[in-house]
C-alpha cells in the first residue's frame, strides 16, 4: 500500500479574474475549491492513475471535513488525525499576476503527533510512505526522525518531497526518493543552482550520501534523475502552461505508479515527467489519459557533465 502524509493540508480556493485591483471590489469569472497539500495531491493523482493510496495527516473543523469528504468521493481512503481546529484555507488569485494568501498551519500537540505515529505503524514491508509538503517548526525534528525510523523498521520505501531544515535533517535517513526543485536543492547545500550541470553535481552528492533516487525538477527545462547507476535528463513536452500547482506532486505520483508496475527507474522517470507536464497543462491535476498522451513526447538522454 501507498501512504501519503500531509502535515499542513488546506482547502485551496482558486479564483480567476480578468484583472485584479487591490483595494477594490473584484468579481471572479470562475472559482475552484480543492483539497490542497502536496501529499494530498500525490494521492489524488495516484487515484487518477488507478493506484490506491491512503491519505494521512492532520485535519479539523468544517474545512477538514470537506477535505476528507472530497477525497473519499474520489475513492481515496483517508486516516487523518483530528486537530480540533479549523484546517486552513489558502486563497490563490489568478490574474495578470498570481497572488497567494496562505493561512497558518495547525498547532499539533504531542498526543496528536503520537496518534499519527501509531497510524504509521500500520506500514508493512515494501509499502510506500510519502512525506510531502511543508513541515512546520512547531513540530520537533524528532517527530520526523521517528517517522523515518518506522519506515526503516518496517522496510517501507520512504519518499521525501519537502524543503528546509527538515529535509536537511532527513537526508541522513537515506530515503528511497527525494524530489527537490532547483531552489530546494540549492538550499540543501547553501548555494544556488543556475544550470543543469549544477543540478547534476549536487544531486550526485545526495546519492553519495545514501539517497537512492534523486529527481530535480527544472520547470520548463525538464528534470534531472540521478541514482548510483543512472544519470539522466528529461526534456519535457511542449505545451501551454496553465497551472504549475501540483506539477511536482504529479511527477512523484507518476514515478511511483510506473515504478510499481515496471520496476524500471528510467521508465518511471519518463512517466513521472509526463505526469508533471500533464498537470501543468491543465487547471486541475492530470488524468491518466492526459499522461498517456505525453509519455512518448518525453525525451530521455544520458546526462553529459
Amino acid at each position: 500500500m501507498i501512504y501519503t502524509c500531509t502535515i499542513t493540508p488546506s482547502i485551496d480556493y482558486t479564483t480567476y479574474l480578468p484583472a485584479f485591483k487591490p483595494g477594490k471590489l473584484n468579481r471572479s469569472n470562475e472559482v475552484y475549491y480543492y483539497p490542497g497539500g502536496k501529499g494530498i495531491n500525490v494521492s489524488r493523482v495516484l487515484q487518477r492513475l488507478q493506484v490506491k493510496s491512503v491519505a494521512l495527516g492532520f485535519a479539523g473543523g468544517f474545512t477538514g471535513d470537506y477535505i476528507k469528504q472530497f477525497l473519499q468521493q474520489e475513492g481515496i481512503e483517508t486516516a487523518f488525525v483530528d486537530t480540533h481546529e479549523v484546517t486552513r484555507i489558502n486563497v490563490k488569485v489568478k490574474s495578470e499576476q498570481e497572488t497567494e494568501l496562505n493561512g497558518p498551519g495547525p498547532n499539533i500537540n504531542q498526543d496528536q503527533q503520537q496518534e499519527l505515529l501509531n497510524k504509521i505503524q500500520m506500514l508493512r514491508q515494501n509499502d510506500w510512505f510519502i512525506l510531502a509538503g511543508s513541515l512546520p517548526d512547531s513540530i520537533p525534528q524528532s517527530f520526523y526522525q521517528a517517522i523515518s525510523k518506522i519506515c526503516d523498521e518496517k522496510d517501507a520505501r520512504f519518499v521525501l518531497d519537502t524543503s528546509g531544515q527538515a529535509l536537511k535533517n532527513l537526508i541522513q535517513t537515506k530515503p528511497f526518493l527525494i524530489k527537490p526543485n532547483q531552489q530546494e536543492l540549492g538550499g540543501l547545500f547553501n548555494t544556488s543552482i543556475s544550470s543543469k550541470q549544477d543540478a547534476f553535481y549536487y544531486a550526485k552528492k545526495l546519492v553519495d550520501r545514501g539517497v537512492q533516487n534523486v529527481i530535480v525538477s527544472l520547470g520548463g527545462d525538464g528534470a534531472i534523475f540521478v541514482t548510483k547507476e543512472l544519470a539522466l535528463e528529461a526534456i519535457a513536452p511542449k505545451g501551454s502552461i496553465v497551472n504549475t500547482v501540483g506539477s511536482g506532486d504529479s511527477l512523484v505520483s507518476g514515478f511511483i505508479s510506473s515504478f510499481i508496475e515496471t520496476n524500471d527507474p528510467q521508465e518511471a522517470f519518463r512517466y513521472g515527467v509526463a505526469s508533471g507536464s500533464a498537470t501543468a497543462f491543465k487547471t486541475d491535476l492530470c488524468r491518466k489519459e492526459d499522461v498517456e498522451s505525453l509519455v512518448s513526447q518525453v525525451k530521455i538522454n544520458s546526462f553529459n557533465e
